[in-house]
């Protein structure tokens, strides 16, 4: 640590340590009695209760509503290089399981991993990291330098160009941080199926990471059904439909490249192309119901529609639009595979969205699995906001 933030302190107002006692690792703007010292944007500060008594190491973030994320609860712990590097190997060594199925995975999950703010995902040799908070973006070089340490790693290239980083009063980065370029498209392999991911500008880093267990679901239950999957992107859910067994798929988007790229990942599998509609998937939902189309599989996985808590009456709106008419295209005996990808929609309400759907659709339908983000990302008891996918196969009588 430097001097300056060694000497930084944030004291709790009375009465608002509750969280941080309860391993929280927020702390908002306004719970904050007093900041002494003068620590820059990502500097660690300690943080104190009221009366002075430690609560956490925790990094400074002046122009954001979340003040200060903690990087630790023990006082013990000093916040340098190598404190963050060693959570950038403990991250990875917890994903090295995943090996034997994949060469693509998460390997740091922000708060999940002790790192806020850090996102890693590796696609085969190179690895993407995305910066979210100032704290993050303080520790740059070390994460890059730490993520080029592990085996089989060629390249680290960031895409730190989403919009929250604005809250954070940071700027977009993208680039190379160090070893090689990554190419134009990656091949990666997952439980034998193969895709080629975009690094540069697809969305998010290139591939729905947190859906390989989702797609597991999928290719076991598409067995001759004709299958319809809305919001496609590059066709991971159309590749593993049809690499198990479907009668047709049927994918719709509305991005141009992220339906070429899908008939590329079909063509890549030795997969038929099926249908690849490029349209507004609420728009074509209503065209497909007009024409009195039917399938045996719906897969609705829609980008967040929530990303404020004023939105969620808008979104649970648009959610019970399209699976209503989901529910409505289905052959009866057919397979709803519907998702929320939306953090602040709670998994109850999604489910009474869903309810709502059915029974506006004059259908009965039964869940029959949930699903949710993969190992990979997982969920810190103690910051249920690491919980975000949430979703639900259901079967439509």
């Amino acid at each position: 640590m430097s001097m300056q933030s060694a000497m930084a302190t944030l004291t709790v107002k009375s009465g608002r340590d509750k969280s941080l006692r309860r391993r929280h690792p927020w702390v908002f703007s306004g719970a904050v009695h007093k900041v002494t010292g003068s620590p820059g944007p990502g500097d660690t500060v300690r943080v104190v209760a009221a009366a002075g008594a430690f609560l956490a190491w925790a990094a400074y973030s002046p122009v954001s509503q979340i003040i200060a994320r903690v990087w630790s609860f023990d006082e013990a712990d000093g916040i340098d290089a190598s404190f963050i590097a060693a959570r950038v190997h403990a991250a990875a060594a917890r994903r090295a399981h995943l090996v034997a199925r994949t060469d693509a995975c998460r390997l740091i999950f922000s708060e999940s991993d002790g790192l806020p703010g850090v996102i890693a995902d590796r696609y085969g040799p190179i690895v993407v990291l995305e910066l979210t908070t100032a704290g993050a973006d303080h520790w740059r070089s070390t994460v890059a330098d730490a993520l080029l340490d592990l085996p089989g790693v060629e390249g680290v290239y960031e895409r730190s160009d989403v919009e929250i980083r604005k809250r954070e009063g940071l700027d977009a980065r993208v680039g190379t941080l160090g070893g090689v370029e990554p190419p134009d498209t990656i091949e990666i392999h997952e439980d034998g199926a193969r895709y080629l991911v975009d690094v540069r500008s697809g969305h998010k880093t290139g591939l729905y990471l947190d859906q390989r267990e989702s797609r597991v679901a999928v290719a076991r239950l598409a067995g001759g059904r004709r299958v319809l999957n809305t919001f496609c992107y590059t066709g991971a859910f159309s590749v593993v439909a049809a690499r198990g067994g479907s009668g047709e798929v049927v994918s719709v988007d509305s991005s141009g490249p992220a339906l070429a790229m899908a008939e590329r990942n079909l063509r890549l599998n030795d997969c038929p192309n099926g249908e690849l509609v490029e349209a507004d998937v609420f728009a074509d939902l209503r065209r497909l119901r007009a024409r009195n189309e039917r399938f045996g599989m719906i897969i609705l996985d829609p980008p967040k529609l929530v990303t404020h808590a004023g939105g969620i009456d808008k979104a649970t709106r648009a959610y019970k639009d399209i699976n209503l008419i989901a529910c409505q295209l289905l052959d009866p005996g057919g397979v709803l595979v519907t998702f929320s990808c939306s953090g602040l929609l709670e998994e109850a309400l999604f489910q009474k969205v869903v309810a709502g759907a059915a029974l506006d659709a004059g259908r009965d339908v039964r869940i029959v699995g949930r699903l949710h983000q993969a190992s990979d990302h997982p969920v810190l008891l103690s910051v249920p906001e690491t919980a975000y996918l949430k979703g639900l196969v259901c079967e439509v009588a």
